[in-house]
């Protein structure tokens, strides 16, 4: 599907264009703590002008014939465009957990790395995150690894999204 450059798109963002929209796919989960699973997932990437995105995910759970089995992740957030490149990622999750993430983006690629993690009393324990994303064939390729639950920063999602 074509993309079309908003006439109305903060130069800061710019470099993250390609992700404006709605993209769906699928995608595996595994870590050393929890069976693997596979999950269908939606991502919407909205702005108005202003030198942020509006980011919004939910993800489910699926069996081996891509039939949801229980609705999962939920995060929301705003992904600051900060110039050169560069930008700051807010977001937080249903889960309770808060994160302060910075990135860069360039031809295509954009990384994240957390700044600063919180999460509520009752919230696991998560500690660092990196987020990889990338416009590979016209589909919106991420991969996050993850340190959580005493274990260090490792594969943890992977997934292909294509533009809806």
């Amino acid at each position: 599907m074509a993309f079309e450059l908003p006439d109305n798109l903060h130069p800061d963002c710019g470099p993250i264009a390609w992700m404006l929209g709605t993209w769906r796919g699928n995608g595996h989960g595994d870590y050393p703590t929890i069976d693997s699973f596979q999950f269908g997932q939606e991502l919407i990437f909205t702005h108005d002008g202003r030198p942020f995105f509006h980011y919004m995910a939910r993800s489910w759970i699926v069996d081996e014939n891509n039939e949801k089995v229980r609705d999962a992740a939920i995060e929301t957030g705003f992904i600051r465009g900060v110039g050169d490149g560069k930008f700051e990622i807010l977001l937080t999750h249903n889960t309770g957990i808060a994160e302060i993430w910075h990135g860069e983006a360039d031809n295509g690629k954009f990384e994240w790395t957390t700044d600063a993690v919180a999460r509520t009393e009752t919230a696991k324990e998560y500690t660092a995150g990196k987020r990889l994303y990338g416009n590979v064939e016209g589909d919106l390729l991420y991969a996050f690894d993850m340190a959580a639950v005493g274990q260090a920063l490792q594969p943890h999602l992977w997934a292909r999204l294509k533009r809806a």
